[in-house]
């Protein structure tokens, strides 16, 4: 029997009772439990499926419980997996962090591939400077962009489909992690036909047709709620999931969009006109997101200083116009 002084006391592991024990089949059993399927947890193993279903079988032996019961609807875990897979998630994590982090990042001489969920704005927003960035600093570093929104990003984090989310902040689970990286306000955007240069009006908000953002399709947002409280409405016309979409519909159309102010100011110029809110409208909070299962990697630190870096030389630039 081992025993190990940590800060918390003493702590005594019984090597004895590990002797039968594959830890390998600790992360079979989380894969089995994420993906609910034997083939798609072989799958994402990289093993064959009757490998898959032998390691099920090993682990319904070595916790004496079904674990996952197959029925009509698809594999469902048992009361002790949902307990297991409590228990174990963090435990395996510490454990990867442990073996396979690496013990610095040095971004000059790294060849390494970031996967970041953003939506189109932050795309438009960030990517230029950090890809200006990384060329100076880490000619070997790759980003690989991923869509996402604030009702996706959350799942491909827990899955492990994206190293960072970058998006408005919202409430989460408690593995997320959050840094805040700039306040966001809403402008208008419309073309330049549309007023006589003046700023734009409540009256000429809610009597021209708009175009909004919706990630699901929905035709009122915030702007909506705030026009409703003063006892207006505004005719929203078309919705789209993209901001990138935006320039060309309001150069074709006499519409009004409500965008993120780093847009509007990109944007405005000799055919487009951006404007202030016409009434109250909160604005939001750009934030990048992480899951703690990563909060001590290298690299990842380095890449959300990188970012926080863009972040505010777009501050500045804005402050300056």
């Amino acid at each position: 029997m081992f025993i190990i002084d940590t800060n918390d006391g003493l702590t005594m592991i019984d090597e004895r009772r590990f002797r039968g024990i594959d830890l390998n089949l600790l992360v079979t059993f989380l894969v089995l439990m994420r993906e609910r399927s034997v083939s798609r947890a072989a799958a994402k193993l990289f093993i064959g499926q009757p490998a898959a279903s032998a390691a099920l079988a090993r682990l319904r032996e070595q916790f004496g419980d079904e674990l996952l019961v197959r029925t009509p609807a698809g594999m469902v875990p048992t009361a002790r997996a949902q307990e297991l897979e409590a228990t174990l998630t963090p435990v395996v994590e510490q454990m990867q962090a442990a073996l396979f982090a690496p013990a610095s990042f040095d971004p000059a001489g790294a060849e390494h591939t970031f996967t970041v969920g953003v939506p189109d704005w932050v795309e438009i927003w960030l990517l230029p400077g950090l890809l200006g960035r990384l060329r100076e600093q880490a000619p070997g570093v790759r980003i690989a962009v991923r869509a996402s929104d604030p009702f996706s990003f959350v799942e491909m984090l827990e899955n492990g489909q994206i190293d960072l989310a970058i998006g408005p902040q919202v409430d989460g689970p408690r593995w997320l992690r959050t840094r805040r990286l700039r306040t966001m306000a809403f402008r208008c955007l419309y073309r330049r036909s549309l007023t006589d240069g003046t700023p734009l009006t409540l009256d000429q908000y809610v009597a021209n047709p708009h175009v909004l953002v919706s990630y699901r399709a929905v035709f009122e947002s915030a702007a909506d709620e705030m026009l409703a409280g003063l006892g207006l409405r505004r005719d929203v016309r078309c919705t789209t999931p993209r901001f990138a979409t935006l320039p060309e519909l309001l150069r074709a159309s006499p519409l009004i969009a409500t965008v993120p102010d780093v847009l509007a100011e990109r944007w405005a110029g000799r055919q487009l006109v951006d404007s202030p809110i016409p009434f109250a409208l909160p604005g939001f909070v750009a934030t990048a997101a992480w899951h703690a299962r990563r909060a001590q990697d290298p690299a990842l630190v380095w890449l959300l200083g990188a970012i926080e870096v863009v972040a505010a030389q777009g501050r500045r630039q804005t402050r300056q116009r």
